[in-house]
């Protein structure tokens, strides 16, 4: 088998990065939180510190990881600035080659943390650590071959299979859910037709993300609660990203109205055929005693998703009551930290045993594997 050469960079030119990544995504199954279209938005402010993880094999990129240093730690995905990480990244990971995910993930992840650790020690400074944020179970697995994984949170990521057509899509809701959405449709079909508007310009698409964080400033507020749009941060970074992504077709941003009434807007993602409901915003002020004008937009958006040949609906982390009244499966995503083998945390873990497990993968990375890698780094300052 061809031996694989991980190495870690300074890249000097982030930017520069945009061909290489594009290029590992056609030949990658990324998430769109992998794409370029969202690791390039504002990577300049996001990685004041970078540190490019590569895997190369047989004169080609077979695996890329972008992190930030950020004191003793490197962030995947991540700035490691709790302002900016507020655009809060799922299903996270390294963007490697299909086939060989878990392999090459396994081998970033040691690379990373070895380099971290060498660095950090030269300096007679504190506990080295990779933060992985919104992970899936086969990279929180393979992170332990890195160091000891130490599990802050885990969530509920549930998601709509809707490779069945709308009407049947419908059937299988519970007798309950189904009693609802048609008796907020009709509640609302009262007031007009129900019609769903897709921005195809970026004006279009701006007014709409302002219509959307008034409707979600509202609702929070109300609440007590400062709501995500409150985050200067956030809010450009999304100006950036729909920016970007609407001319690919990667950002859809719908505005749900009854005749004149605006029920609600959804922004979402699309990549390949899923589609994830990432944020929202309802006109609960005008919605009448027996509205639901977040499952009224969701149902709507969802039934074009069907027309337009998407495969999965993705409503990402969160146990809301909303989501499992739609969801018909789920999987779970974390939040971890790796520490050094045989740190203090990984030894009072093993005493008091682990609470939570992710599922290892079918087809362990194996020795030979691991012995065909060479590693080079540069200094990680």
């Amino acid at each position: 088998m061809s031996s694989t050469e991980v190495r870690l960079s300074r890249p000097p030119d982030l930017a520069a990065l945009e061909t290489k990544w594009r290029d590992l995504e056609t030949r990658a199954d990324p998430s769109f939180f992998q794409t370029w279209t969202w690791t390039g938005c504002l990577i300049g402010e996001r990685f004041p510190n970078p540190v490019l993880v590569e895997a190369r094999e047989a004169g080609r990129t077979v695996a890329l990881a972008l992190f930030n240093r950020r004191g003793r730690a490197l962030y995947l995905g991540e700035s490691g600035d709790p302002a900016m990480d507020s655009i809060y990244i799922e299903f996270n990971g390294v963007l490697a080659e299909a086939g060989a995910g878990a392999r090459l993930t396994e081998l970033c992840l040691v690379a990373a943390r070895t380099a971290l650790s060498a660095s950090i020690a030269s300096r007679f400074v504190g506990r080295p650590r990779l933060v992985l944020a919104g992970i899936d179970a086969m990279t929180a697995a393979t992170a332990e071959a890195a160091g000891a994984v130490h599990y802050r949170r885990s969530h509920s990521a549930p998601s709509v299979d809707i490779t069945r057509s709308a009407d049947r899509f419908l059937d299988g809701l519970s007798a309950n859910t189904r009693q609802q959405l048609r008796r907020s449709e009709r509640a609302y079909a009262s007031t007009g037709a129900i019609t769903v508007e897709r921005a195809t310009t970026l004006s279009r698409a701006r007014d709409f993300f302002g219509e959307l964080a008034r409707l979600h400033q509202a609702s929070w507020q109300a609440r007590g609660k400062p709501g995500a749009f409150a985050n200067p941060f956030f809010v450009r970074f999304h100006h950036a990203l729909i920016e970007h992504g609407l001319p690919r077709g990667e950002i859809e941003l719908s505005r749900i109205a009854a005749g004149s009434q605006l029920i609600g807007v959804l922004y979402n993602f699309r990549y390949k055929q899923r589609v994830l409901a990432y944020q929202s915003g309802f006109d609960y002020a005008a919605a009448g005693r027996h509205a639901k004008p977040g499952m009224t937009s969701h149902l709507q958006v969802i039934r074009e998703a069907i027309s337009l040949g998407a495969t999965r609906y993705d409503f990402l982390a969160g146990d809301d009551r909303y989501k499992r009244s739609f969801a018909n499966q789920s999987e779970a995503l974390h939040w971890v930290e790796v520490d050094s083998p045989g740190s203090p945390r990984q030894l009072l873990r093993k005493a008091l045993g682990r609470l939570t497990r992710a599922v290892r993968p079918e087809t362990p990375v194996s020795a030979e594997s691991r012995v065909a890698t060479s590693f080079q780094s540069t200094e990680i300052e």
